[in-house]
């Protein structure tokens, strides 16, 4: 899996107000997993906005802000009543493991000691390592959330260090909010991270300050970290074709998992020939192409396209001068063998 760029629908650790129409953004551009957290709305827009997530085939997470264990319960409650997938932050395990327990709710606490709010990570790198552990260790405990950005030691150090330490994942949450601090985040070995306020407010690197922008930019980003940006661009068959006048052997234009593109110029007869292992597929871009086979001929025109068997004797001919043709053929097989070639290993 690759690094998860989670959008947090808050500022300042409060579900902004319109939520509902960052969410519409958000989901337009792909955004696949989207968070708010316990406070800023009432429940029932709470309950709303995570069903409006849901909808949009996104997986939804809840961020715990609360500061004392009667409020963090409520917010436990509250996410078992609003039906999100993902339950990130807190600290009191103990109390809210009895509530989420039967239902299908991944929980994701906060390792070391939180305070203030907006929410600061206190403590040395090996405290932190050290809760960590504990917390990984617990059955019903799916990840963890760090608050690595919000502490003040060695940021990278901390993510890795912590990491490394456990093997469930770990979500780095707070104040990410340039391409460096993803990048060191994806390096020490982090599953994912949250943004938020830098987005709606305009504060990530981008071309410009608006929400689509930002949200355009951060998935770019986050898609060159985990190597989903493709290197290939479109192709003209006529100037590919120009860029080769021999009429055998095929050239190869691409490759698509284990299957080959090829392109191949006939001109006159090619002679019978038969694929020994792998079926192919003639596709004409340019000219007629006969297809002579013992049982009958087919006449293949522009635009048009033949599969032809593996073991089935061919004799591909171009009509009215050069013919060309795109093939599609595995590229493990060992090619077209000549007749000669199938009747010396059928004596053999």
């Amino acid at each position: 899996m690759g690094l998860r760029f989670i959008f947090m629908l808050t500022r300042n650790d409060r579900t902004v107000s319109d939520a509902v129409e960052q969410l519409r953004t958000a989901l337009a551009l792909g955004v696949r997993h989207i968070g708010f957290k316990d406070i800023g709305l009432p429940l029932d827009k709470l309950k709303a906005l995570n069903a409006a997530i849901k909808a949009g085939s996104a997986t939804s997470y809840l961020e715990v802000v609360s500061l004392d264990r009667d409020s963090e319960i409520a917010s436990a409650r509250a996410a078992v009543e609003i039906g999100i997938d993902i339950l990130l932050g807190g600290t009191r395990v103990d109390d809210v493991l009895p509530i989420i327990a039967g239902t299908a709710i991944q929980y994701c606490p906060f390792p070391g000691t939180i305070s203030g709010h907006p929410s600061v990570l206190e403590g040395s790198i090996d405290q932190i390592v050290a809760s960590a552990k504990t917390l990984a260790a617990r059955d019903g405990v799916h990840g963890l959330d760090l608050l690595a950005y919000r502490s003040h030691g060695n940021v990278p150090a901390l993510i890795e260090a912590v990491c490394s330490a456990v093997s469930k994942p770990v979500y780095v949450a707070g104040s990410i909010d340039t391409p460096g601090r993803i990048a060191a985040l994806k390096q020490a070995g982090a599953a994912g991270f949250t943004i938020g306020t830098a987005a709606l407010d305009g504060k990530y690197p981008a071309k410009d300050t608006d929400v689509p922008s930002q949200l355009a930019t951060i998935i770019r980003d986050v898609a060159m970290l985990n190597r989903h940006i493709s290197p290939f661009h479109k192709e003209n068959l006529n100037s590919a074709f120009g860029r080769f006048s021999d009429s055998w052997p095929p050239q190869l234009a691409a490759g698509v998992n284990n299957l080959q593109i090829k392109l191949a110029k006939f001109e006159g007869e090619a002679g019978w020939h038969f694929n020994g292992q792998e079926d192919e597929v003639f596709f004409v871009h340019k000219g007629r192409l006969l297809m002579k086979f013992r049982d009958r001929d087919e006449v293949i025109a522009e635009g048009e396209f033949i599969v032809v068997p593996h073991g089935v004797e061919r004799c591909p001919t171009a009509l009215e001068g050069v013919c060309e043709v795109v093939l599609l053929e595995i590229g493990t097989t060992n090619g077209d063998l000549p007749i000669r070639t199938r009747n010396r290993k059928a004596k053999s």
